[in-house]
């Protein structure tokens, strides 16, 4: 049971740790050891971090070809270790750079990859990886097999399986691996890399609170009562797919199943009526609170509170009162 450990500028993605708890289950009914994999360049802490988080045996690869991620270095060193010691399973994060080498690997190892997982099972008896995904935009859920070939591959999107607590008496192994890559093979370079600040600004995989409006809103003009409530709250803003398709909202702040994977302590739906391709993205939050002048709407049946009636009354008067409770946060704002 094998877990690529991503990592960009020595910071390690929480997906992988994350399925570094999803993968210590699965290889516990297997029977085998939990193993990570890892690229990059003085990474050696990351190595000692994963066996803290539930790793037996790291595989490393470092090397300052690898410093920044670029598909042939990454996925050839993948390949390389993967025909070495034929793992019978490997997790990717569904992050851009997972889905990426994901499907570089699988395709030079000819083997199946099961994209966008939310749930993952294996059967002890048949030793296959039941892993299941949303389909049909969310209105099915498959699960899907690959009894031909090894490793069997899925990419899991982030915030759907739980970070295990860490320990830090756990002892593993970290095996050096050589890397095979020279960089005169290597038809692309890194010329400079460029954070994306709109995408960091709508940081909605970890938030810890989200205030979401859909359709109800009625237009870009109104976001601006959501972005109000969420910075009272010290959260983010986020959208259902609507909005985003009709251009009020950028994508990034898109929750569902084709935006984002979330599970903050508090999520607030504005005007967002509960198509299941949206609660498929958002329902395993700790407390969800519904605002919708639609008593029948399908959000209120995951709804930890429901309100029903008009959102252009309920949001303001909601900042209003916060305003009234927490006047720190006003002198902050202002």
């Amino acid at each position: 049971m094998w877990v690529f450990l991503e990592q960009t500028g020595g910071q390690v993605a929480p997906v992988s740790f994350e399925l570094l708890g999803a993968g210590c289950r699965l290889a516990d009914a297997l029977g085998v050891d939990l193993a990570g994999v890892l690229l990059g360049h003085n990474i050696a802490p990351i190595a000692s971090e994963a066996i803290v988080y539930g790793a037996d045996i790291v595989y490393v690869i470092d090397d300052p070809i690898l410093e920044n991620y670029r598909t042939k270095p990454y996925m050839q060193s993948v390949v390389s270790v993967v025909r070495k010691y034929r793992p019978e399973i490997m997790l990717i994060g569904a992050s851009t750079l997972g889905r990426d080498l994901a499907g570089a690997v699988a395709t030079e190892l000819r083997t199946g990859l099961t994209a966008d997982c939310t749930g993952l099972e294996v059967d002890p008896e048949t030793r296959l990886l039941h892993a299941t995904r949303p389909t049909f935009g969310g209105n099915l859920m498959a699960t899907i097999l690959c009894p031909e070939k090894k490793p069997q591959m899925a990419t899991v999107r982030p915030r759907v399986m739980d970070i295990p607590p860490r320990d830090p008496s756990r002892r593993g192994r970290i095996i050096l691996e050589k890397l095979e890559v020279r960089e005169e093979d290597i038809g692309t370079k890194l010329l400079e890399f460029i954070s994306d600040e709109k995408i960091e600004e709508a940081n909605l995989e970890y938030a810890e609170v989200i205030v979401s409006g859909g359709r109800g809103m009625g237009g870009p003009e109104n976001f601006h009562l959501l972005r109000e409530l969420a910075q009272l709250l010290g959260g983010e803003v986020g959208a259902s797919r609507a909005p985003v398709e009709a251009g009020w909202v950028d994508v990034s702040h898109q929750v569902g199943q084709t935006g984002k994977t979330v599970r903050p302590k508090l999520y607030i739906a504005v005007g967002i009526s509960g198509a299941v391709q949206h609660l498929v993205g958002m329902q395993g939050s700790d407390v969800i609170v519904a605002i919708n002048k639609d008593p029948h709407a399908p959000i209120f049946n995951v709804a930890t509170y429901g309100i029903v009636g008009d959102l252009f009354q309920i949001v303001p008067a909601l900042v209003k009162e916060l305003r009234e409770r927490l006047p720190q946060q006003e002198q902050l704002q202002d």
